[in-house]
C-alpha cells in the first residue's frame, strides 16, 4: 500500500520526526516545495512506498543523519535507505552535505542520488568525487522525470534488501 507522509502516521507534526526511526526511510533534501512534491509523486507513481523524511536544507539533512538539532536522540545507527539530494540549498549546499556524508564511515554506504536543476559539469564532477552514486537532472517534464526516478530509485532501494522493511512500511 502506498502511503504519503501524512498517511504514514496521521496527526504527526509533518516534519518527519515521527518517522525518524522507521526502516527503509528515504531522506529527501530539497528546499523547493514544488520539487519535493514532484519527487514524492514520482516515487509513489513508481510503487515506492517507503517512508520519506524531508529536510528543507543541508543543515537539516545533517541534523537528521547525525542525530542533532530537532533529531537529537534519534538512533543514528538507523541510516536512510536512500538519500535524494538537491545541490542548490540554503544554509549548506548539497556538495557540502555530500562531503560530510562521505567523511563518515557509517554514512558512506548509504546511496546518494543527486537531484538537481544544475547542468554545470563541475557540479556533476564534484558530486561523483564526493561519492554520489547517481546524478539526475530535474526535468520540467514530469513524465520524463517520473520515468527516470522509476528507473533509479528501485535499484538503490533494493541494493540494500528493502524487501524486508517494505513489508513494514
Amino acid at each position: 500500500m502506498n502511503r504519503t507522509r501524512s498517511e504514514w502516521n496521521p496527526g504527526h507534526s509533518g516534519d518527519g520526526s515521527d518517522l525518524a526511526g522507521a526502516a527503509g526511510v528515504i531522506l529527501l533534501v530539497d528546499d523547493n516545495p514544488d520539487d519535493r512534491d514532484l519527487t514524492e509523486r514520482a516515487l509513489r507513481q513508481n510503487g515506492i512506498a517507503n517512508p520519506i523524511i524531508v529536510a528543507h536544507d543541508g543543515a537539516e539533512a545533517l541534523d537528521y543523519l547525525f542525530g542533532s538539532g530537532k533529531y537529537a536522540g534519534r538512533n543514528v545507527a538507523l541510516t536512510p535507505q536512500l538519500i535524494l539530494l538537491d545541490l542548490k540549498l540554503p544554509r549548506m549546499d548539497g556538495l557540502q552535505v555530500l562531503e560530510r556524508i562521505h567523511a563518515d564511515e557509517r554514512m558512506r554506504e548509504v546511496p546518494v542520488v543527486v537531484l538537481t536543476s544544475s547542468d554545470e559539469e563541475r557540479d556533476l564532477a564534484r558530486s561523483h568525487e564526493l561519492g554520489a552514486n547517481t546524478y539526475l537532472r530535474k526535468s520540467v517534464d514530469f513524465i520524463q522525470f517520473s520515468k527516470a526516478v522509476g528507473e533509479l530509485a528501485p535499484r538503490w532501494l533494493l541494493s540494500k534488501d528493502l524487501s524486508r522493511s517494505r513489508g513494514n512500511t
